[in-house]
C-alpha cells in the first residue's frame, strides 16, 4: 500500500474529505507553514500523476543523509537548502504544468520571491498556508525526529502567527489564490485538479476555514453547498 493510498484509507475511515485546489494551466503551488506544521505529511499523501512535480526538501535531506552517513544534520543543512532551492528553480523553468513547492516561507520575503519566480516562468502562483499552534508544530518536529533549534523556531513561530493574520486579512500581491488550513482541515489530505476552472477549499464538515480570493478575504463558517463538494 502506497503512502497516498494509506492516507486516503485513513481519511475515509475517519469520514474526512480531502481539500481540493484547482490549478489549471501552468501553475506553481507553494505549501508553506512553520516547521512541524505537517507540510511533508500533506504532500506525502498526494497521488502521483502526469504533469506534476512535487518538491519536498525531505527528498534531498534523505539522499544526503545516505551519502554522508552519520554526519550531524546541522553540518549539511545549508547544503540541503541549496539543493532544494536549485531543484525548485529547475522545476519552475521546466515544461511540467504543475509544480508544488514545500518551504516554511514564514517570512513574507521568501513568499514574495516564490511568487516572482512563478511570474518569471509564466506560472500562476497559488499559496496554501498550514496554520498550527507552536506547541503542535514542536510536537510534530519531535515525532519526525528533527527538531529546529530553539532560537530559529521562536522566529518561525512569531512570523507564522503574523502570517496567518495577514493572509486572513488580505491576499498578498502576486498570488492568484491563497488558502489557509488548520491541521484538522488538512487531515483528509490534498487533491489537485489541473482541469478545473475554480477551486473548492473546504473542511471535512463542509465548511470553509479561510479563503482569500480576488481582492477580499473571508473567514467563512457558513456551510458550503453540497453540490460544490467533489467526490473522493
Amino acid at each position: 500500500m502506497t503512502r497516498a493510498t494509506s492516507t486516503a484509507a485513513l481519511a475515509a475511515t475517519a469520514g474526512v474529505l480531502p481539500v481540493y485546489i484547482a490549478l489549471p494551466g501552468r501553475t506553481l503551488l507553494l505549501v508553506a507553514g512553520m516547521p512541524g506544521a505537517g507540510k511533508s505529511t500533506l504532500l506525502g499523501g498526494l497521488p502521483d500523476g502526469p504533469g506534476l512535480a512535487v518538491l519536498d526538501s525531505e527528498t534531498h535531506r534523505s539522499a544526503l543523509r545516505r551519502a554522508l552517513g552519520r554526519l550531524p544534520y546541522a553540518w549539511y543543512r545549508p547544503l540541503v537548502h541549496l539543493v532544494h532551492r536549485l531543484a525548485v528553480l529547475a522545476a519552475a523553468v521546466s515544461s511540467t504544468p504543475t509544480v508544488v513547492v514545500h518551504l516554511p516561507a514564514t517570512d513574507d520575503r521568501t513568499r514574495a520571491v516564490v511568487a516572482r519566480l512563478a511570474a518569471a516562468t509564466s506560472r500562476t502562483a497559488h499559496l496554501l498556508w498550514l496554520h498550527v499552534d507552536a506547541a503542535d508544530a514542536r510536537q510534530g518536529q519531535c515525532e519526525r525526529g528533527r527538531v529546529v533549534p530553539e532560537t530559529s523556531f521562536a522566529g518561525h513561530a512569531e512570523r507564522a502567527a503574523s502570517t496567518t493574520a495577514e493572509l486572513l486579512d488580505r491576499r498578498p500581491p502576486g498570488w492568484s489564490s491563497v488558502t489557509v488550513l488548520d491541521r484538522a482541515s488538512a487531515s483528509g489530505g490534498l487533491r489537485l485538479d489541473a482541469a478545473a476552472a475554480g477551486a473548492s477549499r473546504m473542511t471535512s464538515d463542509g465548511r470553509r476555514l479561510a479563503v482569500v480570493t480576488g481582492t477580499s478575504a473571508r473567514h467563512d463558517d457558513a456551510p458550503v453547498e453540497r453540490a460544490s463538494m467533489r467526490p473522493k
